[in-house]
């Protein structure tokens, strides 16, 4: 099975930024498309961003000119960069595959506050 080990959260001021990574145990990372995804509290997790195994990327719309999805699949770990975070930026974030075919991780917590 596949672990996926998130880190980079923090807290952080409006306007700031933060870069998540998140490494998988496995190789198998290299041939699938990966995904960060956002869970605030009592809502349902959500889709930020996916970047395929070539790096084709597509974000959320509330992500769109703020984030940016990468990988490097030479170290099975894939990133996220957020610029001009947001207070409702905050969240605990996980990466999975984009068909999340993974057992979740334990996420990173990103909390957006003055």
């Amino acid at each position: 099975q596949v672990q996926l080990v998130e880190s980079g959260g923090g807290l952080v001021q409006p306007g700031g930024s933060l870069r998540l990574s998140c490494v998988a145990s496995e190789i198998i990372f290299r041939f699938v498309a990966m995904a960060w995804y956002r869970q605030a509290p009592g809502e349902q997790r959500q889709l930020v961003a996916s970047i395929t195994i070539p790096g084709i990327t597509n974000y959320a719309d509330s992500a769109k000119g703020r984030f940016t999805i990468s990988r490097d699949n030479a170290k099975n770990t894939v990133f996220l960069q957020m610029n001009s975070l947001k207070p409702e930026d905050t969240a605990v974030y996980y990466c999975n595959a984009m068909d999340q075919r993974w057992a979740w991780g334990q996420g990173t917590q990103v909390t957006v506050s003055a």
